[in-house]
């Protein structure tokens, strides 16, 4: 069976806040530990009216407080948004606060608009290769796992804390190149395909053919990050997931928008009336009773051939993603 987890961007469902999304979200990492999910991501967004989460590195420390066994990861960092030693140095605290749980995901994205990113003084993703690459060389010398040779222009400037342990390392992938380039440089993947909209299956492939042993892995790993959301029912699956729909159509018009209420959303659909665009949003997420959402799942995963699936759920209430997670699980 695959390995099941969980992605969390920290939606504002309804009238909900931003302040209280983030703290909904470590109320959904310890639903999700007492379930038994493998591993529970946070993401970076900025200026995102339907997302809270803008620094993952402060939601995991957060949530090493309040859990002991699931793995703790951001799913993911926008490189070029930071110093890659100063991405080093949180994330080997985060290693210390709990050793052998942290993931380290990156992407070359900005996780915002270009005047956001303008703001935020990105560098832009034309960096990420240069920042990826001094990002993986700190923490294998902070780790004592492979030390900058005498000569390196970055020796003797150190991620501290020091510690004998480093996170695990994964890019975040939306294309076959960014899939071929995780497989080079020999860490972890993950495929967004409810951000690409396409198939995972011909980047993990390339991924796998790329991949080359590092000191961070010897054997390839892939996951895939895709939308599923059940209920008791087929139909009250559908029901709950009328606010997803609505948000994505916006999102699908080219408006940002928060995610409307329950009943706010049933009134848009209804206005609407038959929409082809519906169906297009029905095929590219996963709605059903628990033994449906299982099944298509089961189906991604042998079809991607994943390792891992990360789960994102935007039910209206937090006890509608809780129980859509429990009957995922099984």
């Amino acid at each position: 069976m695959t390995d099941l987890s969980v992605l969390d961007l920290s939606p504002l469902l309804g009238a909900m806040t931003g302040a209280e999304a983030v703290r909904e979200t470590i109320a959904m990492v310890q639903i999700a530990e007492k379930l038994g999910f493998n591993r529970f991501w946070v993401a970076e967004h900025h200026s995102i009216p339907a997302f809270g989460g803008s620094a993952p590195e402060i939601l995991i420390a957060a949530m090493t407080q309040v859990t002991s066994r699931i793995r703790l990861g951001s799913g993911g960092v926008m490189l070029p948004n930071h110093s890659p030693l100063k991405v080093a140095e949180q994330f080997m605290v985060l290693e210390g606060l709990a050793p052998g749980r942290i993931d380290l995901g990156v992407g070359r994205a900005l996780g915002a608009d270009m005047r956001t990113g303008s703001a935020l003084r990105s560098a832009g993703s034309e960096a990420f290769p240069q920042y990826f690459a001094l990002l993986n060389a700190w923490l294998l010398d902070s780790s004592g796992k492979e030390p900058f040779p005498e000569r390196h222009p970055a020796s003797g400037i150190i991620a501290q804390p020091r510690g004998p342990s480093h996170p695990d390392l994964f890019v975040l992938c939306t294309s076959v190149d960014s899939a071929t380039f995780a497989g080079r440089a020999g860490v972890g993947m993950v495929f967004a395909e409810f951000i690409a909209q396409t198939d995972a299956a011909p980047a993990i492939a390339a991924y796998r053919a790329a991949f080359t042993p590092s000191p961070f892995r010897d054997k390839p790993w892939a996951g895939v990050g895709t939308s599923a959301f059940a209920a008791d029912t087929p139909e009250e699956a559908q029901r709950l997931d009328a606010p997803r729909q609505v948000w994505a159509l916006a999102f699908l018009e080219g408006r940002q928008t928060s995610f409307p209420s329950l009943e706010a959303a049933h009134a848009k659909l209804a206005a609407l009336g038959p929409d082809p665009r519906l169906a297009e949003l029905s095929r590219r997420s996963i709605v059903g009773d628990g033994a449906q959402v299982r099944a298509a799942l089961a189906a991604k995963a042998a079809h991607t051939g994943a390792d891992e699936l990360f789960i994102i759920s935007y039910g209206p209430t937090r006890e509608d993603r809780a129980r859509s997670l429990e009957l995922i699980k099984g």
